[in-house]
């Protein structure tokens, strides 16, 4: 049964590096719903943050090829309940909109955004929160008029207490 796993991938930051990563997903006609790249926590390490739909034996799949390539230091899979995770979106929407229409002021109070700017043209907001609660907030702004909209992907953090530094210390220990 496919469900939604987070796919955490450590490497090095090398030009192409991307590329072969996406690649071990389309070999195997696995679509990305989401992707982030970042520095990690240790110096000179990013990390690659992917989401998919799969079932947990093409997720295993993919991880072990993705473990192959040279650059990539370590991959993991995460289930929802092993991550917490947020999403931000960015709203640009008329200045016009969001104070003359009481009910526009309404729901983004409501969703919890936080405005950015205020130009004489148009404001833009930000919201953090998960994939359904800011298409909520895009479905009840969109019939006053949206003039630009962004969603990034997930960033995740997982929720077991091991730290990558000790997995790169046991890699290290293994191939001496």
């Amino acid at each position: 049964m496919q469900q939604i796993f987070t796919v955490s991938i450590f490497t090095e930051n090398y030009p192409g590096l991307l590329h072969r990563v996406t690649t071990v997903f389309t070999k195997r006609k696995q679509n990305i719903e989401s992707i982030t790249a970042s520095e990690s926590e240790i110096n000179g390490i990013h990390r690659y943050t992917i989401v998919i739909k799969a079932t947990r034996e093409m997720a295993q799949v993919i991880v072990n090829q993705l473990e192959k390539q040279v650059d990539i230091l370590k991959a993991f899979i995460h289930e929802e309940s092993e991550v917490v995770f947020q999403d931000l979106a960015l709203f640009k929407i008329p200045t016009t909109t969001l104070f003359r229409e009481k009910e526009v002021e309404e729901i983004v109070r409501l969703h919890h955004a936080r405005i950015l700017t205020v130009e004489e043209e148009f404001v833009v907001f930000e919201i953090t929160g998960h994939k359904a609660g800011i298409h909520e907030l895009y479905n009840r702004l969109k019939p006053f008029g949206i003039l630009e909209f962004v969603s990034s992907g997930r960033v995740a953090i997982t929720k077991p207490m091991r730290e990558l530094s000790s997995y790169l210390e046991e890699q290290k220990e293994m191939n001496h």
